[in-house]
């Protein structure tokens, strides 16, 4: 019976890591501007949750935010180890794509960069930003609204 319900738990994580390790990924590489550094905390961020399953709490939000959390929170520890600038990050974004905006994004700090990617990109509500950052809803308003005037006075500034 063991090995039974050691081959269920196996079989349920290779397909959550097969639905949602891309999109962590993805976050990770903007979020470090390293491709190897997002690999490493990709892999890092699936370990904690293989160690520690019972830790997501499915009433608390989804488990992509659950996930999320976790990610957010090893490139945070990785910049503090790194105490680094944020590199170009321009392996995060598709060929042709506007080199200002790629630019002017690059410029923001990495928690309003992150923060926009989730909710512009990904397509997080509100609600589950609140739950992934782990801060009241009204927070994530005024740094969304926070980030966006950086971008903007960036981009305008890039314009002229």
């Amino acid at each position: 019976m063991p090995e039974h319900d050691s081959a269920a738990k196996a079989s349920a994580f290779d397909h959550l890591y097969r639905e949602q390790g891309s999109p962590i990924r993805r976050f990770l590489r903007l979020s470090t501007g390293d491709e190897s550094a997002a690999d490493d905390l990709t892999q890092e961020t699936f370990l904690d949750h293989w160690r520690r399953p019972h830790a997501f709490n499915p009433a608390r939000g989804g488990i992509k935010a659950y996930l999320l959390g976790i990610a957010r929170r090893k490139a945070a520890d990785w910049w503090r180890a790194h105490k680094a600038m944020p590199a170009a990050a321009s392996e995060c974004t598709a060929p042709g794509d506007n080199l200002l905006i790629r630019d002017a994004l690059n410029q923001l700090p990495e928690e309003a960069r992150s923060l926009l990617w989730l909710r512009e990109v990904e397509g997080y509500s509100y609600d589950e930003l609140a739950q992934i950052l782990k801060i009241p809803i009204g927070t994530v308003r005024s740094r969304l609204h926070s980030a966006r005037q950086q971008l903007r006075t960036i981009w305008m500034k890039e314009r002229k």
